[in-house]
């Protein structure tokens, strides 16, 4: 018994240190690019996998209660709100930057934009 405790509590662990590490390559991310949607990406990204990973070794050290399934559906929410937030701040930046252009290529975009806001 005293086996299939530590293999659990190391696998926990060992998912909360990949979440941390997850965490800190995005950190060196939003600080290493220059473009503020690279930075957004790499923070979206980052806090996704990082917070799905810490809390997926948290229920591991937890055990199976109520307290694993309120994480899981702590995940399950950001799973689905943090690229929906993402992309909802980088479509007001390209909206509201007017250097865009000459930051990135625009080729594509302006006429997507004008698609979409024909369709609403």
């Amino acid at each position: 018994m005293t086996v299939l405790l530590w293999i659990r509590f190391i696998a926990g662990i060992a998912l909360i240190l990949c979440g941390l590490v997850v965490f800190g390559i995005e950190l060196f991310g939003v600080f290493k690019f220059g473009f503020v949607l690279n930075r957004m990406h790499a923070a979206a990204m980052g806090d996704t996998l990082g917070i799905a990973l810490s809390m997926l070794g948290l229920i591991i050290l937890c055990g199976l209660n109520f307290t694993s399934v309120k994480m899981v559906l702590v995940v399950v929410f950001l799973s689905f709100a943090s690229p929906v937030a993402s992309h909802m701040l980088a479509r007001f930046e390209v909206a509201t930057n007017e250097e865009l252009g000459r930051e990135c290529d625009l080729s594509g975009i302006s006429q997507a934009a004008d698609d979409a806001d024909c369709e609403q």
